[in-house]
Formats: C-alpha cells, structure tokens, sequence
C-alpha cells in the first residue's frame, strides 16, 4: 500500500513538472513581431532666393513610406537682409548673413542628432542670373555659405544653383504633398494610402527674378525639355514645367522702368502725386535691364518717373515687355515661342501670387470680373489716398501694386491662357497646414529618397494575453508539485 503511494505521489510530481516546462516552452512559442517606434530624422534647406533668403527644418520618420520619407516642417528662419546674390562684391558677408538662422535651426534639433542632419542650400534666380554676369562672384558667394554652414555641426550636403525647371517642380511636389494628393493617412487601415483619383494640383510661383509654372498636362508632355519626371510613393508622375528668368516681379518692375524712361518718363501704373527718382546706372546691375540702349545715353544720371494713376495705360505697358508675336496662333505657346500644353486643373498660386492678391484682398476666390475691377480701382487711386489709406510700412511697396496686379493678370491670362472659366480653378494661398508653400519641402521629400531607410528596429515581444495565462498556469503547477512533494516526504 505505502509502495503504490508513493509510486502514486511520484508520477503525479513527475507529470506536474512536465506540465510546467510545457507551459514554460508553450510561453515562449506564443510570442508576436513588435515594432518599436521609428527614429525621427532631420534636414535643413536653405531658399536662397533673389530678394531673401530662408532656411526651413524638417523631420520624418526613418521608416519610410514606400521609399518617401513622411515629412513636416519643424522651424522656418528668415535671414536678415537681401538675398546672397547682392553680396556678390563682398562675399564673405553672404556666410556671415546665415549663422543666425543655423544657431536656431540647432535649437530645435536634439544635440545627439544633429551631426547627421542633412543641411543643403539651393540658390535660385537671383543667384542664376549673377552666375551669367559673374561666374566668379557666383563661385565665391557658395563658397563663402558652404564655409559657414561648414562650421556647424550638421552633415553639409551642399550648396548649388538650381535649375528653373528644378525650382517649379519642386514647388509642385510642395503643393500636392501638402495637400494629400500623393498619399492619405486612413484611419480605417492605420496605413498611409494613395486616394482614389487622387487630385493633382498645378504650382504656380511668382519670385522676385523669375516665375514657374507646373502641372500635369492631359496626356504627354510633348517637349520633353519643359518636362520632369518623379517616383513618389510608388507612382511614377509625368509633369510640365518651365521657369521664366527675368519674368519674377522685381526684374519685371525694372524692365517696365527703363522702357517708361525710354519713352515718355511718365509711369502710367504708379499712382497720381507719386514721383520716383532713378539712377541710370541700376538697369546695369541686372542681365535682365544692361542691355546697351542707345536711348538710355552715356553715363550716369537720374530721371524722374511721374506717376499718372492710368490703369487701362497700365496694362497696356506691361503687355509690351511680352513677345506674344512670337506665338503666332498657336495655342500651344505661351510667349517667346515657349511651348506650354493647355492648362489642366486646379492650381495653387504661392508667393508673389498670393502676396499681392492678399494685399488686394483677392484670395478669396473672387470672380474674374471683380479682380479687374478691384485692380481698376486701385490704380486710379491717388498717392494722397493711398498712403492715407495704409501704414507707413507699406508705403515702400505700396506704390508697385498696380503694376504686380496688372503683371499678374498679363501673365496668367495672355500666357498661361487661363480664361473666364478656368481663372477660378487658380487658388491663391501660402501655407498649408502648419507649412509654408515653396519648393524647399518638395527638395526635401526628393532628397530623402536618396537617404537610406532604417529597417525597422524588431524586438520579440509576448502577446499580452498569452503571457499571463502561462505564468499563472506555471505558478499554479510549481505550488501543486510542490505540495505533492511536501505530501511524499511527509508519507
């Protein structure tokens, strides 16, 4: 009897023993992938355009999505003065001029990352044109904010010239990144998606030397030097793009300056009572106005351009800086004998675009009608009236309103051939979200395909469930073997 108890009490320890190294196994087999949070990385892009310069910060997830980083705008900087192309004789203060934004672009880094940050800078127009007049200045000024931005603790990717071309399609990849028509966050699939005919949008971008225009034509681009092709997310993406230079705002305000001063020394676009003196020798400070001119004369001196408030004059002033001529009838053409598809679309219109309609206060998608009216009525206005009318921080720029609008209007209607209909798929906006439109975010998306993706970091992880049912399970197989033990020893 005392012999089969204790048989009876051993196999039951035994088999209790088994069970718990089986549980134990069973707990270690039941476990799941589990992904640990992405790293977030950082990059910085410097806009060195022709009136100014800004530098943005962005950040994305090191696990990419479909091969394009997911990215957000941390931190824009304006830098204090004009653009680096004006520091073409003293090059060395372009350098100096970014340190201030580059020491709060560290702030909102952490100190462990900053090292690997991609820091780039792209010139524009303003920096296109130098480099046509002075190579050599060119060279120097890149060199000297190459040097400062050196000097940091970041990883220095370079500092170029980019194309026109680059300059529009970036700020396209801006637009429709910002927009959601790449990709969309669903909810329903805790995935990034692309959404169902998705709705591309066109780019248009007034600076301050040149002006870009981007979409997708229907069908495709014929002229494939006006055309740029991207993968993003997965999608291929055909586009028409092309880059006007000496067609941005500023130079185009030159332009009509010194064709005014050849005429007639009146100014029909600026307003009644206004006066403006002009030295001869500021149209040789830019390829775009140092033509030589027999009309202009020899030397230096200063004209006086008389403002006459004339808005039907106005108009008809800035249509003569275009060769539309050179288009004959095709449709196909903007000016120039420019090859542009027809216009497809919706369009965001950014910069200058959105800056002079804002101050107009026509961004709110007024009909075509009421814009040329509203322009009409402006520049009829008086100076008088007008700097009655504003604070005196607008009084600088207060008085080339009229001839922006106007400029606006000429390029969007006559080349781009918008009409009564179309004009009201152009939306006239600046920011998206928390960010800024401009084709520095579209670099940067571009570029971080060219920056490996980290593997996703696994770890094995229990199912939560499973895990405590085994422990429990083990705990209660010890106790038992072990009062089973107690019991054998005490028989």
């Amino acid at each position: 009897m005392l012999t089969n108890r204790k048989r009876f009490t051993s196999a039951t320890v035994g088999a209790l023993v088994a069970l718990s190294i089986v549980a134990l196994v069973l707990s270690l087999v039941n476990i799941e992938d589990v992904t640990l949070p992405a790293a977030v990385k950082y990059g910085m892009v410097f806009d060195a355009g022709s009136s100014h310069t800004s530098l943005f910060v962005y950040e994305w997830d090191s696990d990419k999505e479909n091969d394009t980083g997911v990215v957000s705008q941390t931190l824009s900087c304006d830098v204090h003065g004009q653009g680096i192309s004006s520091y073409a004789n003293d090059p060395p203060r372009a350098g100096d001029s970014i340190k201030e934004c580059l020491d709060k672009a560290l702030k909102v880094v952490p100190a462990a990352k900053q090292r690997k940050v991609p820091a780039y800078l792209g010139a524009t127009a303003g920096m296109r044109l130098l480099r046509e007049q002075n190579s050599s200045a060119a060279e120097q000024v890149l060199a000297e904010v190459a040097k400062t931005m050196q000097e940091y603790p970041v990883a220095f990717k370079g500092a170029r010239i980019l194309t026109g071309e680059e300059e529009g399609a970036y700020g396209w990849i801006t637009i429709n990144y910002l927009l959601d028509s790449f990709t969309k966050y669903s909810p329903k699939a805790h995935t990034w998606v692309r959404p169902e005919a998705a709705s591309i949008f066109g780019a248009l971008d007034l600076g301050g030397a040149s002006t870009q225009i981007s979409f997708m034509p229907e069908g495709s681009v014929v002229n494939w030097k006006e055309g740029s092709k991207f993968t993003l997310y997965g999608y291929d993406y055909s586009i028409y793009t092309h880059s006007y230079l000496c067609y941005g705002q500023n130079e185009m305000l030159k332009r009509l300056a010194k064709e005014l001063i050849q005429q007639v020394f009146h100014h029909p676009c600026y307003p009644t009572d206004y006066n403006e003196t002009v030295s001869l020798s500021s149209f040789r400070t830019s390829l775009c106005t140092s033509q030589s001119d027999p009309r202009l004369g020899p030397g230096d001196r200063n004209v006086t351009l008389e403002g006459r408030g004339d808005a039907s004059g106005c108009l008809a002033a800035i249509k003569k800086l275009f060769n539309f001529s050179a288009c004959g009838q095709s449709q196909d053409c903007t000016f120039d004998g420019i090859y542009q598809p027809p216009v497809r679309g919706q369009f965001i219109a950014f910069s200058a675009f959105y800056y002079n309609f804002k101050f107009l206060n026509l961004t709110e998608g007024q009909t075509l009608a009421t814009v040329r009216e509203t322009i009409g009525r402006f520049c009829t206005r008086s100076w008088e009236d007008l700097s009655a009318s504003y604070p005196e921080e607008n009084h600088q720029r207060l008085p080339t309103y009229c001839a922006n609008a106007n400029y606006i209007l000429t390029l969007l209607l006559d080349a781009y051939k918008f009409n009564e209909t179309s004009w009201n798929n152009i939306i006239f906006q600046m920011k998206a979200g928390s960010a800024d439109v401009g084709w520095t975010l579209g670099y940067m998306l571009n570029l971080t395909n060219m920056i490996p993706a980290e593997a996703p970091a696994w770890v094995k992880g229990h199912v939560p469930s499973l895990w405590a049912a085994a422990i429990t399970f083990i705990i209660l197989t010890l106790l038992l073997g072990l009062a089973a033990l107690l019991l054998l020893l005490w028989v």
